[in-house]
């Protein structure tokens, strides 16, 4: 227990350590924000880091970020820390909806909350996401599960 302890609480200083600048934050939340409420698919599967990705969660990652995109507002987007009960999440091997095990290739650092509004003639809704963001090469990233070797 001691030693989990101490490894939880090691993770989270050095993930501190690695976590961007808040100019790097701002600029990643601007382009983020940009490409979803313009409809780019494209800018943002550009997010996701793929390497090794498991094909199913791919595509529901896909499908989830393209969800309302061109057509719905941002009312808040934010990167926050994580608590220590994401750095535990985080780090588990998952068992994804065909039976295969998958995990974050990328250790997250922060994580991406998103709060949506649509409104419509029956009125309005907000939906609320939330991703973890890990840093490749300088570079935020939305890191898609892997498949587990």
């Amino acid at each position: 227990m001691k030693t989990k302890l101490i490894a939880l609480v090691f993770a989270l200083f050095c993930g501190g350590l690695y976590a961007g600048t808040p100019a790097q934050d701002k600029e990643f939340v601007e382009k983020y924000k940009a490409a979803y409420e313009k409809g780019d698919k494209a800018a943002l599967a550009a997010f996701l880091y793929t390497k090794d990705a498991n094909p199913m969660a791919l595509e529901f990652f896909k499908m989830m970020q393209a969800e309302g995109a061109g057509t719905a507002k941002i009312s808040k987007i934010e990167l926050a820390d994580l608590s220590p009960e994401d750095v535990k999440k985080a780090s588990e091997v998952q068992t994804g909806p065909d039976g295969s095990k998958a995990k974050l290739p990328l250790t997250p650092t922060k994580k991406l909350k998103i709060s949506i509004e649509t409104k419509d003639a029956n009125g309005s809704s907000t939906n609320s996401t939330e991703n973890f963001i890990a840093e490749k090469d300088g570079k935020y990233v939305i890191p898609v599960p892997a498949v587990v070797k």
